[in-house]
């Protein structure tokens, strides 16, 4: 396609950088307001565009991609996972897909520290004592929680991120394990000092801590199911990340509310943007509102990637970070 000023759609409100920069090299709908599109407001933004830019929150299926015009080529995703894309219906409509892959590592491996902290060393409840001014001094046994030195993390997907929590792990004195698609390279996994389980079922009974790392596809889907989950330890803690439904939630439920689990630390829900009620009720449950990726940098640099992507296919090139066949 020869460079000119494409038509591009956002479905979100981006960071105001990142609609500055891209107002001044497209022809670009903004999104005033902040919230999701409605189902009707895709449909007419796909059929009236070059290019769209989705988010997570976009549901872009076959039903969708079927109801668009003729001038809609590119899809320019606005984060690294696309498993709300329908990618094959697209390719079949001559329509490219990119992403922003490796953005928000950094940052969602830190939240895994975060959410494996908070549930770990319980502090929702010392925030909690000290925000109602309830808390009536030190005492030896109160808030007592467990310390990460020692205890061993089992990582379940070791891509980009799974390998970032690993460095943290190490650096709180934990033992790393992880369970992967396919094993690392052995430079890789040595410079990790990470033992690698072909066994998910082995690895899940012997782990303190679980990170989720994994992508959401149909094989991933309530990958740690009931059985699953019922083969850890009593006391060990599970923390996602990742995508709601590779945990069973209701699943997870069952064994917090039996103590069949030590508590778990959540990102992201199978269950609706809410969370499962059940869990919310729960002392030994940390949850945060998708806030893996929530920084000001990462979303800055995540638009940076839709820049060049639309830049790069506006120059009559593949994006950099087209979403091809061998990544589903």
């Amino acid at each position: 396609m020869p460079s000119k000023r494409l038509s591009v759609v956002l479905t979100r409100r981006l960071p105001e950088v990142v609609e500055t920069r891209l107002s001044e090299l497209f022809d670009v709908r903004l999104r005033l307001e902040d919230t999701p599109m409605t189902r009707e407001e895709l449909v007419a933004a796909v059929q009236d565009c070059d290019v769209l830019v989705p988010a997570i929150t976009d549901r872009i299926d076959a039903g969708l991609i079927g109801q668009a015009g003729e001038r809609l080529k590119l899809i320019a995703n606005y984060g690294a996972g696309f498993d709300h894309i329908d990618v094959a219906t697209a390719r079949s409509r001559g329509i490219l897909v990119s992403n922003t892959p490796g953005v928000v590592t950094d940052d969602t491996a830190d939240m895994v520290m975060a959410l494996m902290l908070a549930v770990t060393r319980r502090l929702p409840d010392g925030l909690a004592v000290m925000q109602d001014g309830s808390w009536q001094g030190w005492a030896p046994t109160a808030f007592l929680g467990g310390r990460l030195g020692g205890k061993r993390l089992g990582i379940l997907g070791m891509g980009r991120i799974g390998q970032a929590v690993a460095k943290r792990a190490a650096a709180f004195g934990m033992q790393v394990h992880y369970h992967n698609r396919r094993r690392l390279r052995p430079e890789v996994e040595g410079a990790l000092d990470a033992t690698w389980w072909e066994s998910l079922d082995q690895m899940l009974a012997r782990m303190d801590v679980v990170s989720v790392n994994c992508p959401s596809t149909p094989s991933t889907f309530h990958l740690l199911n009931a059985r699953r989950l019922q083969l850890m330890k009593p006391d060990a803690v599970i923390v996602n990340t990742s995508r709601g439904e590779v945990i069973d939630e209701n699943a997870l439920v069952r064994l917090l509310k039996a103590g069949q689990l030590g508590g778990a630390g959540l990102d992201v829900y199978e269950q609706g943007s809410h969370g499962n009620a059940d869990l919310r009720a729960m002392s030994n449950v940390v949850m945060t509102p998708q806030m893996g990726s929530a920084t000001r940098e990462g979303r800055v640099e995540m638009g940076e990637k839709v820049i060049i992507n639309i830049k790069t296919f506006a120059d009559g090139h593949r994006p950099p970070d087209q979403v091809v066949p061998s990544m589903l």
